[in-house]
């Protein structure tokens, strides 16, 4: 096995969580007066963290009292909304279990709210991971490696028995200021040129790819 440990991303990594983010925005910008979005655009707003998610999408000129009252409306209906329509990629559940099996260690690093990290985490893949954290209040997230290098000392790894597997540029980015090697996914929230763009050298199609890659 090449590494020791796996590290993922969650949102358009291992979970399609878009139309459940995309209808909590909606659900609190209708709330207070302001345009909703497509799937699409709220596709091009996440990735670093649910704040700059709402700030995204509320108009402009939102003042901050305003852009505040908005965020705490979305993190309440997101938490209880967050798995409505959410699920796992096709092969997700099946490349965890064939990972643990032989003997790698496996966790979830992510700008998404650290309870609905953990929440969504154990609901879809209970007992797959072997740490799961989300965002949160003093930690500086991704691309920063704060998170990343938490999660290796907890488990006792080293940058050079670790991979990270993401779907966005902010992934691509966290590998590389982690110092560790990345693996790429194409189903997720950005495209494969934007990846390629960022730099990413390893791209997969199916979570099959990546079980080669970490196992052969």
């Amino acid at each position: 096995m090449k590494y020791r440990l796996v590290m993922f991303d969650l949102d358009g990594t291992i979970l399609n969580t878009l139309q459940d983010l995309t209808d909590s925005v909606n659900s609190v910008l209708q709330k207070h007066g302001f345009p909703t979005h497509s799937i699409d655009a709220v596709r091009s707003f996440v990735g670093n963290g649910i704040f700059t998610l709402i700030q995204k999408a509320v108009p402009a000129n939102t003042e901050g009292e305003k852009l505040n009252a908005v965020f705490e409306d979305f993190k309440l209906h997101y938490a209880a909304h967050c798995a409505d329509k959410t699920k796992p990629y096709t092969g997700i559940a099946e490349l965890l279990l064939e990972l643990r099996r032989a003997g790698a260690l496996t966790a979830v690093v992510s700008n998404k709210a650290d309870f609905a990290v953990k929440e969504l985490a154990d609901r879809y893949f209970h007992g797959l991971f072997d740490l799961a954290v989300g965002e949160k209040e003093g930690v500086p997230r991704k691309p920063a490696p704060d998170s990343v290098f938490a999660v290796m000392r907890s488990l006792g790894c080293t940058a050079t028995e670790t991979v990270y597997i993401g779907d966005s540029d902010v992934d691509v980015a966290t590998a590389k200021n982690a110092g560790l090697d990345g693996i790429f996914v194409t189903w997720g929230f950005r495209s494969a040129e934007l990846l390629r763009g960022c730099g990413a050298a390893t791209l997969v199609s199916t979570p099959d790819e990546i079980a080669k890659l970490i196992l052969n």
